[in-house]
């Protein structure tokens, strides 16, 4: 029947609090299709959360620098791209996450299970090798909770996994002397395979000052031990030596000349390089009633960045940034299936240690000792998650987590002033959340799932405070309640419908209290309020032609104080995606998307907004097949009007720098040739 088929295309993988076993009825015909649900696999239509996937190949062709344009389609992400190396790709899921002043806060980010995101919640997507991802999925509302103290979401990379051996070479190529050469060498047999990659980006940059260089190698290994057991072990080092940074423009500079430098930035010459290296082991067991996973990973990132100032004075931690970092972690949990129900329980454990340098900035080299301090995180967890199968119609599910999170500072410089800047904190929460679902019709759905919140402070936002050095001992963690309601709809033709609408309240939100230079300092404000809907529409209009559309409404405010009713900064009220893919011939991919904004406030006072815009991208593909061997080639151009935009804000900026420019109509290549073995 046509509707089993849709049903079970549109699976979902990897997260695992909404595996469960489900039944569907059909009123179509008179069968009883039963699904039962491993961590692989979950029917989109009766889970009771928003979630979405994303199949890389659908998305545009792009040089694999930037984490952020898979995730563009997706309704109630706002993927901030600053086109400045040095401060990566900011990620903000209906709030939560506008005020990292550089990567990501928030939100968890996995790869292939792995965290992502460190022990204290802060994550770089720039670590990601995105030439091996072939799918990722965005968890949001209330059943987000369950995953950690982040409030606003997950989102999880799915690596793809070797089928045969082969080798593929590529190079993608654009403006600025921009070019990224990649390689992918795998071998498969029926229960072993290896894949290694290495990829090799450089670029000028649009703008002065912002030149990157970036050099990536993997490894990955699977082997499938036997019927129960599997194991992937994971091996991945980044390295990106020179990352300049030309600073955020203020409004009137950006408006005079988008493509100008800050003249601090050469004059101290704003830098960053980071050397990240991590590597996991992960081991499935599967039973006929449950699977466990066990999960062991480690690592270490070196950070050296320089911010355009000095930093000399006595009480100053320095400009310059000199961080060693070693992280790592365990995971384990259990799911055991039952007739109608299924239950997962887990811990987690993640370490992580700092040892954090400030040194004067000379203009451009490094000077006298500022900061001398070893920082250490640990990061304990345990949850339990349900699902209960109600009657045919009905089903619910939820779960609890308990979080602790243990801060220490010791402070090793105390020369110029005799001042011991040395503390801790502790911070624990119970989070629950609860969902149920009634599938009122064979191709229809609709859930209600409540939840409440908890998100702590990184060490970095802990790490300064506006007078004077050391830990930020005001800085506290927000807590939060949500609630969300949505509707389903899975029809022919692959359509898939889904509308949602949200209301969360904050306690103690973590937000911007002052950006300076490069600095950023935190404070935690009395209460903030969100209220929202999305809507994702997606399906064939013919046998041809494929069109995504989404639309995001956010109304983000502060709830009390002298800013009651103003804006949030960094969040944006609306947004809108269109994409459209046609294939005239089996072998060409012609792909039309256009992306709108409205204006974002980038200071709690709202005295400023970065204008709204409206984008259009367009990309054609054309593949060769011939024996054993497959040629790819593409082309693709951005911002095809030519707009000047910009591409995300500095929150509450103190100089007014605060327009991270986008860049102008620009084209871009890319070629590469598979052979298989």
């Amino acid at each position: 029947m046509l509707y089993s088929a849709v049903f079970r295309k549109l699976t979902y993988t990897g997260l695992p609090l909404l595996a469960a076993s489900f039944i569907v009825n059909s009123a179509e015909v008179d069968e009883t299709m039963v699904v039962t649900a491993t961590q692989s696999e979950t029917p989109w239509l009766t889970t009771a959360a928003s979630i979405d996937r994303v199949d890389v190949s659908d998305t545009l062709p792009s040089l694999n620098i930037d984490a952020g344009d898979a995730l563009a389609g997706v309704a109630g992400i706002q993927a901030d791209n600053r086109y400045n190396y040095a401060q990566d790709t900011r990620l903000v899921v209906r709030g939560f996450g506008s005020r990292a002043a550089f990567g990501v806060r928030g939100l968890q980010l996995n790869v292939d299970g792995i965290p992502l995101s460190m022990p204290d919640g802060q994550a770089q997507t720039s670590s990601i090798f995105l030439d091996s991802i072939e799918s990722l999925e965005v968890l949001r509302g209330p059943l987000a909770t369950l995953y950690g103290n982040a409030g606003g979401g997950v989102v999880e990379w799915f690596s793809r996994k070797p089928r045969e051996t082969a080798l593929k070479w590529g190079g993608q190529f654009s403006e600025n002397d921009t070019q990224r050469y990649n390689l992918n060498a795998q071998w498969a047999t029926e229960n072993k395979q290896l894949q290694i990659l290495a990829s090799d980006f450089q670029t000028d940059g649009p703008r002065r000052h912002n030149s990157a260089e970036r050099q990536q190698q993997a490894v990955r290994w699977y082997h499938q031990w036997n019927e129960q057991n599997r194991f992937v072990i994971r091996y991945d080092n980044n390295n990106a030596p020179l990352l300049q940074d030309p600073s955020a423009l203020t409004p009137e500079d950006w408006r005079e000349d988008p493509t100008q430098t800050v003249q601090r930035a050469i004059d101290f010459n704003t830098r960053k390089d980071i050397h990240h290296r991590q590597g996991s082991f992960s081991w499935f067991h599967e039973r006929e009633n449950g699977e466990g996973l066990l999960s062991l990973w480690q690592g270490d990132r070196d950070v050296e960045q320089f911010l355009p100032f000095a930093g000399d004075d006595n009480t100053s931690s320095g400009a310059v940034l000199d961080i060693s970092r070693q992280f790592e972690g365990a995971h384990a949990r259990w799911r055991q299936i039952g007739t109608r129900w299924s239950a997962t329980v887990g811990a987690q454990v993640e370490r992580q240690q700092d040892h954090r340098f400030g040194y004067v900035n000379n203009s451009g080299e490094k000077g006298e000792l500022r900061r001398n301090e070893f920082n250490w995180i640990e990061n304990t967890s345990a949850y339990l998650r349900f699902q209960w199968q109600l009657s045919k119609e009905w089903s619910a599910n939820g779960g609890v987590r308990y979080s602790s999170i243990n801060y220490e500072v010791k402070d090793y410089f105390t020369e110029l002033d005799n001042s011991d800047d040395s503390g801790s904190r502790d911070f624990s929460e119970t989070t629950t959340a609860l969902a149920l679902t009634w599938q009122f019709l064979p191709t229809s759905a609709t859930y209600l799932s409540v939840g409440q919140g908890f998100e702590t402070p990184t060490l970095t936002e802990l790490a300064y405070r506006n007078q004077g050095s050391g830990l930020n001992r005001d800085l506290g963690p927000s807590t939060n309640d949500q609630w969300e309601w949505g509707i389903k709809h899975q029809l022919p033709q692959n359509w898939r419908l889904h509308f949602a609408f949200f209301g969360i309240r904050s306690e103690d939100e973590i937000l911007v209290d002052q950006s300076n230079n490069g600095r950023t300092t935190y404070r935690n404000a009395s209460e903030t309020k969100r209220e929202g809907a999305e809507l994702t529409a997606e399906g064939e209009l013919t046998q041809t032609l494929n069109v995504l559309l989404s639309y995001s409404y956010i109304d983000a405010t502060f709830g009390a104080g002298p800013l009651q009713g103003n804006q949030l900064p960094g969040v944006a009220k609306s947004q809108g995606y269109l994409r459209l893919n046609w294939q005239p011939a089996e072998q060409w991919l012609v792909q039309l998307a256009g992306q709108y904004r409205n204006e974002t406030p980038v200071n709690d006072q709202n005295s400023t907004f970065a204008p709204s815009y409206t984008t259009w991208d367009i990309a054609a593909s054309r593949s060769w097949q011939w024996s054993k061997s497959e040629l790819d080639t593409w082309i693709r151009i951005d911002n095809i009007t030519d707009k000047d935009y910009v591409g995300a804000v500095v929150v509450n900026q103190g100089s007014g720098r605060s327009f991270e420019p986008a860049v102008g109509r620009q084209a871009s290549v890319g070629i590469s040739w598979r052979r298989r073995f």
